[in-house]
């Protein structure tokens, strides 16, 4: 099955073009320190807002620092954003809709109305408020990412665990004695992974999104951290006289997160069984 879906997915030259600019991303970002040619925090005031050359090939700030560099190094964050915060919202979905699936009632019920609840509110202004009460950092911001982006994950594992409890394999455990938690995580959770392994690639390119969202607006990663939101939230001050301090971290930006979006698409395709069937 593990080879068939991988089969799958590289069919699709798309998702095989995301995958390969995640693992560039991912590789710039291990490897930042040989990599960067230029110290992302130096600041050169002999060379402020240079453009594009051979020295510098994506110019310099407002500090006259290199932004290749500062973008270089504004991967490592958004990967570890992106990531941590996806691994919250899948962890807390997954877990709380497990729960709600199997044990349905009062607890369901329950999940359900926060699930609700948590709906009801737009998620950024939700993180807006977090965010400028608590001091920003990207601790924070991780955490309240993931805090806020769990509920469709609630929900997807949870009819998963409705369509799955009533089956035979699962009976079998019950009659053989097996504890509610080894039910659920040992027998369900693993024939539920599939719509949750889409979920988390798509969460991945939505906290990326976010995080850049709150860095743009002053409330995420603070200065002189670099950070592809807050390169481009500075280049907004200078988009006349430099306009690559905002087009280059905004294309950054825009290939991870498509990155991201394919590679989920073409997951959600492969992972669907009907197109089992028809291989």
């Amino acid at each position: 099955m593990f080879k068939l879906i991988i089969k799958r997915v590289l069919k699709n030259k798309l998702a095989v073009a995301g995958l390969t600019f995640i693992f560039i991303v991912f590789f710039i970002a291990i490897f930042a320190n040989n990599i960067a040619p230029y110290d992302p925090y130096k600041i050169n005031v002999y060379k402020v807002l240079e453009p594009p050359s051979k020295e510098h090939i994506l110019g310099t700030d407002e500090l006259g620092r290199d932004v290749l560099s500062r973008i270089i190094y504004g991967a490592r964050v958004s990967l570890k954003v992106g990531f941590i915060a996806m691994g919250i919202a899948i962890l807390t979905g997954t877990i709380l809709g497990a729960i709600a699936g199997y044990y349905r009632g009062f607890i369901d019920t329950i999940i359900m109305r926060l699930v609700d609840v948590m709906l009801a509110f737009p998620t950024l202004f939700l993180i807006l408020a977090v965010v400028a009460v608590l001091e920003p950092s990207i601790y924070i911001i991780m955490v309240v990412i993931g805090l806020t982006g769990w509920m469709d994950v609630a929900r997807l594992v949870r009819a998963e665990v409705l369509s799955l409890k009533e089956r035979e394999f699962v009976l079998a455990a019950r009659a053989m004695g097996a504890s509610s938690g080894r039910i659920i995580f040992i027998h369900i959770l693993p024939n539920a992974i599939y719509p949750v392994i889409v979920a988390a690639t798509f969460s991945v390119g939505g906290a990326i999104l976010i995080e850049s969202g709150l860095s743009f607006l002053g409330l995420g990663i603070q200065p002189p951290e670099p950070s592809w939101g807050g390169i481009l939230s500075v280049g907004k001050d200078y988009i006349t006289v430099a306009w690559w301090m905002s087009l280059f971290p905004g294309i950054a930006i825009f290939l991870t997160v498509l990155s991201f979006n394919l590679l989920g698409e073409a997951l959600r395709d492969a992972l669907d069984p009907k197109q089992w069937a028809e291989d």
